[in-house]
């Protein structure tokens, strides 16, 4: 494949496997850009598992802090495909993390997702908390489904009860109530941090 499927940021080394997504944000960089950091993540198809350790094969893992599923999607679109390579990787000492919007439950509801993870070997998610309360969740997230937001509520408590390092994350939204969502990190026992926006916010008023 000639699209990127790693690209390096921070240290880190990202995994770009999908560009699926199970909401449509309207501050999504995908609206106004095709990647980030100079690379271009759109990809023609998803990548096999093959393929992804394919790729990370050739490459000299220990020179990164962590390896992060995070690109233009949803990871955990690919649910068993992010555990297995997160097998793959554990195999090799690798520190993983997911970056995910948390929807992932309502799709998966019979399984104990966070469960799985930690066994697989995932160390830490960042989770897009992205609103203070359902109402504005769904008016500036768009998700497919409308529960979406207590799903990933309930996620993230999961995450947390495991023992993963989880951290929840907004946007600096004049929308949003940044301290209502730093509360509720705080009583769900998450690290908490505000994402940066260089768009033109979209114009909401807060309820």
């Amino acid at each position: 494949m000639s699209e990127t499927l790693c690209y390096e940021a921070h240290g880190n080394l990202y995994l770009n496997i999908t560009n699926r997504c199970t909401a449509e944000c309207e501050f999504c960089i995908k609206r106004y850009a095709d990647g980030v950091y100079g690379y271009n993540l759109l990809l023609d198809r998803e990548p096999s598992v093959d393929e992804i350790i394919g790729v990370l094969k050739e490459s000299d893992l220990s020179q990164y802090g962590e390896i992060v599923f995070a690109g233009l999607g949803e990871p955990l679109t690919r649910l068993d495909d992010v555990i297995r390579i997160t097998e793959w990787l554990k195999e090799d000492g690798e520190e993983v993390r997911i970056d995910t919007i948390g929807h992932v439950k309502l799709y998966h509801g019979d399984r104990h997702v966070a469960r799985e993870l930690r066994e697989a070997g995932v160390g830490a998610v960042s989770l897009s908390l992205n609103a203070h309360n359902r109402e504005i969740y769904n008016q500036i997230c768009h998700p497919e489904k409308p529960d979406a937001y207590a799903s990933m509520l309930e996620f993230a408590r999961d995450l947390v009860k495991v023992g993963i390092r989880t951290q929840l994350t907004v946007v600096s939204l004049p929308i949003i109530d940044i301290e209502r969502c730093r509360e509720i990190a705080r009583e769900i026992g998450a690290n908490f941090r505000i994402r940066g926006y260089g768009r033109r916010p979209p114009s909401h008023k807060r309820r």
